[in-house]
């Protein structure tokens, strides 16, 4: 009988190959390397103090020894803090609020497919409202130091006489500075500073943000401007070498284009046409007067002086808006030219104006006298009326692009660009009209500037009166969708009572934990509110300045004594609003200058500020040069950077990039710029992630369904980690047939309802942070590393004469 054949050797269980990484993210207001990487010890491994990628000391050279680590990666921090709210003067960026508002309103256009005359009139509006906050702001200094303190307040005597440091400027004194030109010319000193201080500080942070080059890759087609046809791999999902099936080629969005975050041109060119409009709202409030006097009297200036440096500024001011309208963002190719021309030329002849403005306002006009307050009422309701029609023409085009590609999820039907775009304005009047009311009131003493009575100065236009006066109404306005927002958070949380006990059964309910949890999880359903206080706000907004301009228009006097006549219940409303009004805009504005004060002493306070920033400032500057900088024009060029550099020196490896909060948005912008190849050997790890649930939603022409669905397909797999108590992050919805399974969640939390034997004290409820706490993070990136591969079998042991064996490294 042969003896029976040995059996087959059991086929191996396969193992990983090559080192693991996983490149963790922070979120939203800073963490330090230490706190990331669980470890006191950590080295920085690239980068320098203000981004940098760190590791625990031990795991310095850890690629170099992957035994040591088994089935764990290899940890790496991406600490991107220092970008944004690393330095205590940064808090000071609060005063630049509207500008960042009005350059978010940029990025929240609706989808377009085959729209782009339209996208491009969507920019073009955007950036003229950007353009007007600019003049806005120039004017609200212009009245201030020019209007108030020049012409009113030290060509009145009982006023000067208050303001001893107004004396040499006083007409009772007869000095060479007393003739009213000579005083406009001598104020404008304080716009033009902060016309110049604006240009230091947007240069300075241009130079430091959008000069960094993102990843090198290919370019886009000429044909295909905004790359919705740019595609890696095939057009057709086909069968792949090995016969298995090819999951489909995603189209690379727009975050992906070669050129998206290198903005340097566009902003140099927004730069120098910011600036110049500065310079020209100055040289226009100062020449403007004195040729207003010369055409009214005759006097030693001839007046085709004054007629000649207006038509200056005029040319010079279409010019502006030429530069403004004519180019957007280049994003199909890294656009490294600069027009250097227009860059020194355009803010030189503004200031070149401006000089010859000063000049001819202190021609000696031994007959002028000034009274009463200059004529800058025409100027702020231009300004006003004109960011109305503006932001009804940006709500124009804005539904159109929506209507023609519908995004289900997208807030306000696609109106939350225009929506936006109002409340800049309205944040943009608030500050500057509440600097002027304050300022007023200040140096008018006991009298009420505008209402006649004991009044030494006529105050600031009457259209800001009547603007501070809305104020009031809006606030009452807003109290009804906040009760309801109440009543309806209420109400879900205790309808939500019965399933949280659901959840934790068989436990034994305890009331006041249940209420808790279920309270929580309430509020944090609250995000899901915000677009619609948002449109109501905006509309209201929108209404009630209309109100206001024709309110100033056909009375030409404050809301208290245009009411003069109308009742005494009227008469005592008007007074009211007009009061409260003006302490509202005057506090609101203390309050951020208090605020920034206190960032400058206070890490805790600066922290909290510079969260604000975080968000607000992911996007580039591509509507307002003065906004805060772009943190991810040098964080986004990092990640991508450092994940194609560990790809191309491992192989063989496998990377985890893990993102929390806005993290994951930084990490999944990064993924978007890496090759395809790159791509396909990295996993996506997001937690607490705002991708879908408020990028997606304010911003679908890039963080839209398709979007998203792009990157699960170009990534080698993708998981996302989300808790109902969460107010930020949630489920990214990839819309896939079949459900690709990307979102895992909502996880417990707390993890646990009452005391345990593992968990002897009370469970914390985290919302939207300590992630990797939960069991839940490492089984998802234990499940990533495990698809990631590549995997091989393992060689059969081969023993040797001494019983040894041996195994290969692979």
């Amino acid at each position: 009988m042969a003896p029976a054949a040995p059996p087959p050797p059991a086929t191996p269980s396969p193992e990983p190959t090559g080192s693991a990484l996983e490149l963790l993210v922070h979120g939203v207001g800073g963490a330090t390397p230490q706190e990331m990487l669980g470890d006191p010890r950590t080295v920085r491994v690239t980068g320098d103090t203000t981004a940098a990628v760190y590791r625990r000391t031990e795991d310095a050279h850890g690629e170099k020894h992957p035994e040591r680590y088994g089935n764990e990666p290899v940890a790496e921090a991406y600490c991107w803090s220092g970008l944004t709210s690393g330095n205590g003067s940064r808090a000071l960026w609060l005063l630049l609020l509207p500008f960042m508002v009005v350059n978010l309103a940029h990025w929240m256009r609706p989808t377009a497919t085959g729209r782009t005359r339209a996208v491009r009139l969507y920019g073009v509006l955007v950036r003229l409202v950007a353009l007007s906050l600019t003049v806005l702001l120039t004017a609200a200094a212009c009245e201030v130091a020019l209007d108030l303190l020049a012409w009113q307040c030290a060509g009145a005597d009982a006023c000067a006489e208050r303001r001893s440091w107004l004396g040499f400027l006083s007409e009772r004194q007869g000095g060479w500075w007393s003739q009213p030109g000579r005083r406009l010319a001598l104020a404008a000193l304080v716009p033009t500073a902060l016309v110049g201080l604006l240009w230091y500080l947007s240069n300075r942070t241009w130079s430091a943000y959008e000069s960094q080059r993102p990843l090198d890759g290919e370019d886009f087609d000429e044909d295909d401007p905004f790359g919705a046809a740019a595609a890696h791999g095939p057009d057709a999902p086909g069968p792949a070498a090995d016969g298995s099936p090819r999951r489909a080629a995603p189209v690379r969005p727009a975050l992906g284009r070669p050129g998206f975050w290198y903005g340097r041109r566009l902003v140099a060119r927004l730069r120098a046409a910011h600036t110049a409009a500065g310079f020209l709202t100055v040289a226009a409030a100062v020449a403007g007067a004195a040729a207003r006097h010369d055409r009214g009297a005759e006097g030693p200036v001839p007046r085709i002086i004054g007629a000649a440096v207006e038509g200056g500024i005029v040319l010079c001011a279409l010019v502006v808006l030429w530069v403004v309208c004519r180019r957007g963002r280049s994003e199909r190719t890294r656009d490294t030219r600069l027009d250097g021309a227009l860059i020194s030329c355009l803010p030189g002849s503004a200031l070149a104006l401006l000089a010859l403005a000063v000049l001819y306002a202190s021609w000696s006009r031994p007959d002028w006298q000034s009274s009463g307050a200059l004529p800058g009422e025409a100027t702020f309701r231009f300004l006003a009326l004109g960011q109305g029609v503006l932001v009804v023409a940006l709500a124009v085009v804005a539904r159109g692009l929506y209507r023609r590609t519908p995004e289900p999820h997208t807030v306000l039907y696609g109106l939350g660009g225009p929506a936006v775009a109002m409340l800049a304005c309205a944040l943009g009047g608030v500050m500057t009209g509440g600097v002027a009311q304050r300022v007023a009131d200040w140096l008018d003493g006991p009298g009420t500037p505008g209402m006649g009575r004991e009044a030494d100065i006529a105050g600031p236009p009457v259209l800001l009166s009547w603007q501070a006066s809305v104020i009031p109404v809006l606030l009452l306005l807003l109290l009804v969708p906040v009760l309801v927002l109440v009543v309806r958070t209420a109400r879900t949380a205790r309808r939500l009572g019965p399933v949280v006990e659901a959840e934790y059964a068989p436990e034994e309910p305890d009331e006041g934990r249940t209420r808790r949890i279920a309270r929580i999880r309430a509020t944090a359903a609250l995000t899901d509110s915000a677009p619609w206080i948002v449109g109501v706000v905006s509309a209201a907004t929108l209404l009630l300045g209309a109100g206001a301009i024709a309110g100033s228009w056909y009375s030409d006097q404050v809301p208290g004594r245009a009411a003069d006549g109308s009742g005494p219940l009227l008469e005592s409303l008007a007074d009211a609003a007009q009061s409260t009004g003006s302490w509202l805009i005057g506090f609101g504005f203390i309050l951020f200058v208090a605020g920034g004060r206190r960032a400058y002493k206070d890490a805790s306070a600066r922290r909290t500020i510079g969260i604000l920033w975080d968000v607000g400032t992911f996007w580039p500057r591509a509507a307002h040069p003065f906004a805060p900088p772009c943190y991810a024009e040098r964080a986004v060029p990092d990640l991508a950077s450092r994940m194609s550099a560990w790809t191309s020196t491992m192989p063989r490896g496998r990377l985890v990039i893990s993102g929390h909060s806005q993290g994951s948005v930084l990490a999944a912008s990064a993924v978007w710029q890496l090759p395809d190849a790159t791509r396909r050997r990295v996993a996506l790890l997001t937690y607490g992630s705002p991708l879908e649930r408020l990028y997606g939603r304010w911003f679908p022409a890039y963080f839209g369904a398709g979007a998203l669905l792009g990157l699960h397909r170009s990534v080698h797999c993708w998981r996302n980690l989300w808790r109902a108590t969460d107010p930020i992050g949630g489920p990214v919805r990839i819309d896939a047939d079949p459900d690709p399974g990307v979102d895992r969640g909502p996880l417990k939390d707390p993890l646990a309802y009452g005391r345990t034997t593992r968990l002897p004290l009370p469970e914390p409820i985290l919302g939207h942070s300590d992630y990797q706490a939960d069991p839940a993070f490492a089984d998802a990136r234990a499940d990533l590393l495990a698809e990631l591969g590549p995997l091989v079998p393992r060689q059969t042991e081969a023993r040797t004469q001494k019983g040894t064996s041996g195994r290969s490294s692979g």
